[in-house]
């Protein structure tokens, strides 16, 4: 196991996958839910592998497989990347990282400590106030020492092969550059959530219509779990606090269970 505050994700993954087998629980990898209809008490759930009828559904479904484009020229180039998992390949670098919130400052220091050159381009004139606390002084410091070189009322414009363009109080900044990690945040699949029946709150949060005790929606016996219970306000929910959402989840399944005999 590491040292470090929390565990790595190898040790994450390795947790879950004993688990499953500790609960011999059944899991279909590799396979897409394509829809959900509710038919009188029952759900009938389509995938692209096969289809399944259920009394309850519960949807984890996090947000992190549809990233929050730029629309910036250069955005396709193979050199950006949206997502990020391994360390040593960037040793040596220039690594140019959009964004100010937990997943740019994650890479920022750990692309840092494996010895790439980092810059951080954020929109605003601060790190995110939401930046994890045991996190937030380490980022602080390494750019108040010039470890990491940050642009902060910035943003950028455009990416090329070499080289990427950063537009700062309406001047512009063009530096070297080998990668680009555009962490500008994430969003759910609310096309699936509406398709489901899930009402989604506000204009700009669309977040989903639970409650808050059960996680229930208003669709009767669908519930929702993790991040995507925050729509649009992906900081609101994370592991550590989220963490009961399950048992709530299951709580209240067993007790309906229970009323209907």
């Amino acid at each position: 196991m590491s040292h470090g505050v929390k565990p790595t994700r190898r040790e994450a993954l390795e947790y879950y996958r004993r688990v499953k087998s500790a609960w011999n629980l059944k899991v279909n990898y590799f396979e897409k839910v394509e829809k959900i209809a509710r038919v009188e008490s029952i759900f009938e759930v389509i995938t692209e592998k096969s289809f399944y009828r259920c009394r309850s559904i519960v949807l984890a479904i996090g947000y992190y497989d549809n990233p929050n484009l730029m629309n910036i020229p250069g955005e396709t180039l193979p050199k950006v990347f949206h997502y990020y998992k391994e360390l040593h390949p960037f040793n040596d670098q220039k690594v140019a990282i959009v964004g100010g919130g937990n997943s740019a400052v994650d890479i920022a220091l750990e692309t840092f400590r494996h010895g790439a050159d980092v810059t951080m381009i954020v929109r605003k004139s601060r790190i995110d106030k939401s930046v994890k606390y045991w996190v937030k002084p380490d980022i602080e410091n390494r750019i108040k020492e010039g470890s990491i070189k940050a642009f902060f009322n910035s943003m950028l414009s455009e990416i090329k092969e070499n080289e990427i363009v950063i537009e700062q109080n309406g001047k512009k900044i063009t530096l070297e550059n080998d990668l680009v990690f555009a962490m500008t945040g994430y969003k759910p699949d609310f096309e699936f959530l509406l398709k489901a029946g899930i009402e989604l709150k506000g204009k700009r949060l669309k977040v989903p219509s639970i409650n808050p005790i059960t996680h229930e929606t208003n669709i009767p016996g669908l519930f929702l779990a993790g991040v995507v219970c925050g729509g649009m306000d992906t900081g609101k929910w994370f592991i550590e606090n989220s963490i009961d959402h399950a048992r709530r989840i299951l709580e209240t399944i067993v007790k309906k269970k229970k009323m209907k005999k």
